[in-house]
């Protein structure tokens, strides 16, 4: 019977483990630019605020980039849209957990003013 109620205990503590962490929601912004610009202005203001880009793919609109320094944030970013108009969407994680969406803000008005938007 004690074997019976410790499996049972195992398994009710393991069940707990398995659930994810709930995903904060992307931080998205639309420009009135093509794809392609809106991504290679995400990879400069990425790049001059101290991140390394280590995966970028400008078919799928993706690329992913790390803070070089403590602490290390991992940055996301979706980039969507035809002809002269783009959706970009960052996600940022430290540790494998979501950052609230607020701390990429101000690289989103860099990109802005990357992309002449703000001139």
């Amino acid at each position: 019977m004690s074997r019976l109620v410790s499996a049972l205990l195992l398994a009710l503590l393991l069940t707990g483990c398995a659930t994810s962490p709930p995903r904060e929601a992307p931080r998205e912004l639309d420009f009135p630019f093509a794809p392609e610009a809106t991504l290679r202005a995400s990879a400069q203001v990425l790049m001059a605020n101290g991140y390394v880009v280590r995966h970028a793919d400008a078919d799928l609109g993706r690329l992913e980039a790390v803070f070089s320094r403590w602490p290390g944030y991992r940055v996301l970013v979706e980039v969507s849209g035809e002809g002269e108009q783009s959706r970009v969407s960052l996600i940022a994680t430290r540790g494998g957990r979501p950052l609230p969406p607020q701390t990429l803000d101000r690289l989103l008005v860099e990109m802005q003013g990357r992309l002449g938007m703000w001139r």
